[in-house]
């Protein structure tokens, strides 16, 4: 028996979010392009295929996916949040010659020490920053 993947739709749905068709198309940026978008690279990407796209319809549906856990907001750099489908704990890597930003798996447990044993943990995250092995090999 084949399974069937789940609609976006759907999975909206489930979530108590109104699957708009900007909903849709902004969740489906996001599960095909694992490129840590900022809002405005959704936008750039969405606005000829979505004339009525706006910036804030981006953010607020961003702001509305994050607090569904559909997608994780991730800030690297101090001004410049982004957004990915991955949700589960792993690591990134930017790079600081053409800012492309690189999963990596990590076991975040490793990292919890004695002194955080009262504290309740609600988010984990482990960055790097240098140059990313393409970078590399044109130096």
């Amino acid at each position: 028996m084949k399974l069937r993947a789940d609609k976006p739709s759907d999975i909206l749905s489930r979530h108590n979010i109104k699957p708009s068709y900007q909903r849709i198309k902004i969740y489906e940026y996001l599960s095909s392009h694992f490129i840590h978008p900022t809002v405005d690279c959704i936008f750039e990407d969405l606005k000829d295929e979505i004339p009525t796209l706006s910036k804030s319809t981006v953010y607020n549906t961003l702001k509305t996916f994050v607090k569904a856990n559909l997608i994780r907001e991730i800030n690297i750099e101090n001004l410049e949040i982004r957004y990915e489908f991955n949700t589960k704990d792993h690591g990134h890597f930017k790079c600081n010659n053409c800012g492309n930003i690189y999963d990596f798996n990590i076991d975040t447990e490793v990292f919890l020490t004695k002194e955080l044993e009262e504290f309740q943990i609600d988010d984990k995250n482990v960055y790097f920053k240098g140059l990313c092995k393409n970078c590399t090999n044109k130096i």
